[in-house]
């Protein structure tokens, strides 16, 4: 499925690449669908097109050069889950551990056709793997739609627990209960926060209840009641040592964390905002509770590697967070599930499979 304008995915052929000593195919089991598949579709982060789109793939080696094979240890037949960046691994950047900022790094799902070979994206039924690609081998045990899962729930680690260092009998506050939010909650869970609270919005009535399945102690309706309010007395009016912000599009949250967030504390920006300026942003709040905020994108090996650990573990039930597969054909009606703009339906995690329909 090749997005070809703002909105317009069309179903195309595409011949199979070659491919070298460095490089791979693979066969798409599944793709995740998450937020930024929608931003894309509706054109907000201006990437070229046409383009295949999916930067989420969990699939299997259908050929690999014996350079590959012998460097990311995998060889025909057997699963890996796809790291969504492609970075140098030269540079200075990616030569101190942050590959995920290389000054060249490229996203599979915004490469677009006139690259070659151009099969890049995971809406399809197979893709072409970079020399430079980061893989994971994972479990053929799994079902695909839970295996896939590595994504939001990598983010979950890294952003909930890496980025903040959140270690044991920390409090943390995770705004927005979507898949990366509930990904955060069992993340902190695992990394013994003592106490997880959640905000969203009266919508999310469901998520909310997945976050307290999830290990969640406390979930907030912002709209319903008064969030700042609410955390103070959860907290003794200290705030939480971890705030999280992994809404999309509200600017609110923002200014919800520096009060959330107590002395001396960290806030993590994980949403984006579509660009917005944050109204009524007072820097004095970062100054005088010596606030530290770090920004988030993406996610890193080890927070893969930790949730395909948990994934493989069976030890949570995070197969309770999908709720539905799509044939890959329904990419659009996917997307607009997700976004909510299917009356009477919504999805929390989903994907689509190749040759399903």
């Amino acid at each position: 499925m090749v997005l070809t304008a703002k909105r317009r995915l069309e179903k195309m052929d595409i011949p199979l690449p070659d491919i070298d000593e460095d490089s791979a195919i693979l066969r798409v089991e599944v793709c995740g669908i998450c937020g930024s598949d929608y931003e894309q579709f509706e054109d907000v982060l201006g990437m070229p097109m046409p383009v295949v789109p999916g930067h989420e793939p969990l699939g299997i080696i259908e050929k690999i050069g014996d350079r590959a094979a012998k460097r990311w240890k995998v060889d025909v037949g057997d699963r890996v889950a796809v790291e969504t960046m492609i970075a140098c691994h030269c540079c200075n950047t990616c030569l101190s551990g942050r590959y995920h900022l290389c000054g060249d790094r490229r996203i599979y799902s915004y490469i677009p056709l006139s690259d070659a070979p151009g099969l890049w994206g995971a809406y399809s039924e197979y893709m072409y793997l970079h020399p430079n690609a980061i893989v994971h081998k994972m479990s053929k045990a799994l079902k695909p739609e839970i295996a896939v899962m590595f994504n939001p729930l990598g983010a979950g680690f890294r952003w909930a627990v890496e980025i903040p260092r959140t270690k044991p009998g920390d409090t943390v506050v995770i705004m927005g209960p979507g898949q990366r939010g509930l990904s955060s909650v069992i993340a902190a869970r695992r990394a013994g926060a003592k106490k997880i609270i959640v905000t969203g919005l009266a919508a999310d009535a469901k998520k909310m209840e997945l976050a307290r399945l999830f290990g969640a102690d406390h979930c907030i309706d912002v709209e319903n009641e008064d969030a700042r309010k609410r955390v103070a007395e959860l907290t003794g009016g200290v705030g939480a040592e971890v705030v999280v912000d992994v809404s999309s599009y509200s600017t609110r949250p923002v200014l919800d964390s520096l009060y959330f967030v107590r002395a001396g504390g960290t806030v993590v920006l994980a949403g984006v905002k579509g660009f917005k300026p944050i109204p009524d942003f007072v820097s004095d709040h970062i100054v005088m509770k010596e606030i530290t905020i770090k920004g988030a994108i993406g996610v890193t090996s080890s927070g893969y590697r930790s949730a395909i650990d948990l994934i493989e573990s069976g030890t949570v039930p995070v197969e309770k967070m999908h709720t539905h597969d799509f044939d890959l054909v329904d990419a659009e009606l996917a997307i607009k599930t997700l976004a909510r703009q299917i009356p009477g339906d919504e999805s929390i995690h989903s994907c689509l499979v190749p040759g399903r329909g």
